[in-house]
């Protein structure tokens, strides 16, 4: 692999059935693309029973409940239809819209179910379906105005249509969006894919250089040490998208957390940081701990070429508004530049469908920036999961002429977060499993691949032009 300089900055319930239709266009495979698609399903009917209201029914609610005081159960069904491809994941998305206390099934224990045929305007107490399917998952304490994710593949293995029902033992039950909602809906998301990922092979075969990583990493779970024991085996640059070690970036966290497990790589680790890495005054355990790998202690933004690739990392928690320092060092890095290709990498991302953190806008006169120089990739971090973009420009639209293909890669090994309302030219997505994004980095392209911990089976690949 060949390397060449580094340019830094100076310092200057219920039971609940749903039917649903298929509501989002399916995203086919092609030659820039990965061979995965994500079809997002809607509720087309929803409904909920009570238990003292015998011959009410509920078909026309913007809620479903689970609830033990007193008794109501909801049901959801969807018909999925169009699949062609193999199915690798599918995803029971639904929002809640108040809080539950903690306490045994407060959420609500979700069942398959074999009636798939029940009306949603005439379902009552009285003649409600059976839940006599296999228990998916149970849901504990759940927080209010928060999207949960429940893996459903073991149920939903092609087209047909699915119920599903819920119901809870507890007193304090929850509240979910029903479809008549709008566009906090339950959701179906199905994903698919054509052929097998690439293994995650030591080098590239064609010799051309790797770049690795991803960002909110290091804490006292095991995510980290699964997603550094993929680092083990490929070899290239490793990248951060910041959150390096959590919660407070302290030279003691970094020494306990973070060197036993991608600290190994540390040599070959060119970071960004996080918030959290914020978190210590100055992000002074961030600066000491990787050094001059880090760019000028304090600044945080630099860059360096990796074969016919310039690759920039940012800042995200310091001024980025167009005319300050960082953007102005940016334009000036980017036209000093000789290489046809650029990707860059910082933390707080611009495009993302994350629930807990939302778009951060402050950070478009740096994407701005970047499509000015026909830069090719960036990558954020910040929401804990995965999702690839489109190519778009710093509006978020469409762009497959000059647009940016953006990912976020926060899986590095931190608690997962939810997704919440899909972004426009989201292409693909997942938040429950550990990885790294592998680059391969051409001499007018590039390939991706994100690379799942051990035991998992998510795949996302593809190939990309230089502009």
């Amino acid at each position: 692999m060949r390397k060449g300089h580094i340019r830094v900055a100076g310092t200057a319930g219920t039971a609940l059935v749903l039917t649903v239709a298929a509501v989002t266009a399916v995203l086919t495979a092609s030659a820039d693309m990965a061979a995965a698609a994500t079809t997002t399903f809607s509720p087309v009917a929803d409904t909920y029973v009570q238990q003292d209201t015998a011959t009410t029914n509920y078909g026309t609610a913007t809620q479903f409940v689970n609830d033990n005081s007193p008794v109501r159960r909801s049901f959801l069904r969807f018909t999925v239809s169009g699949i062609s491809s193999p199915i690798t994941s599918v995803k029971l998305r639904i929002k809640t819209t108040s809080s539950s206390d903690a306490g045994s099934a407060a959420g609500g224990v979700f069942k398959a179910m074999s009636n798939t045929t029940w009306s949603e305007t005439g379902t009552t107490w009285n003649n409600q379906p059976a839940i006599d399917g296999v228990t998916i998952v149970t849901l504990g304490s759940v927080s209010a105005n928060t999207w949960y994710e429940i893996n459903v593949t073991s149920v939903v293995t092609g087209n047909g249509t699915f119920s599903f029902g819920s119901s809870s033992a507890n007193t304090d039950g929850a509240y979910y969006d029903s479809r008549e909602s709008g566009a906090d809906s339950p959701q179906l998301v199905v994903t698919t894919g054509t052929t097998p990922s690439p293994s995650p092979s030591t080098s590239a075969p064609s010799g051309d250089p790797v770049l690795v990583g991803a960002g909110d990493i290091a804490s006292d779970g095991s995510g980290d040490t699964a997603t550094a024991a993929l680092l083990d085996g490929i070899s290239g640059t490793v990248f951060t998208t910041g959150d390096n070690v959590y919660d407070s970036g302290t030279t003691t966290e970094f020494n306990s957390y973070y060197a036993p497990t991608w600290g190994r790589h540390k040599a070959r680790t060119r970071p960004a940081p996080g918030n959290h890495d914020y978190v210590t005054s100055g992000a002074s355990g961030y600066f000491g701990y990787f050094g001059t790998q880090a760019g000028t202690s304090g600044v945080g933004y630099y860059s360096y070429d990796l074969g016919n690739w310039h690759v920039v990392s940012l800042n995200s928690n310091v001024s980025m508004s167009a005319g300050s320092a960082q953007e102005t060092w940016l334009r000036s890095d980017l036209a000093a530049s000789t290489k046809p290709c650029t990707l860059a990498y910082w933390h707080h991302p611009l495009f993302t469908s994350g629930a807990n953190h939302a778009p951060e806008t402050a950070t478009r006169p740096l994407y701005q920036a970047l499509y000015d120089y026909n830069a090719d990739v960036v990558v954020f971090g910040h929401n804990h999961q995965y999702e690839r973009f489109a190519p778009m420009n710093p509006a978020g639209t469409l762009d497959n002429a000059r647009g940016l293909r953006s990912f976020v890669a926060g899986m590095g090994g931190a608690d997962f977060y939810g997704f919440g309302t899909i972004q426009a030219n989201s292409q693909a997505r997942n938040s429950d499993t550990f990885g790294v994004l592998k680059f391969t980095l051409h001499a007018n392209g590039y390939d991706w691949q994100f690379v799942p911990q051990a035991g998992k089976t998510y795949s996302d690949s593809g190939t990309g032009t230089c502009h």
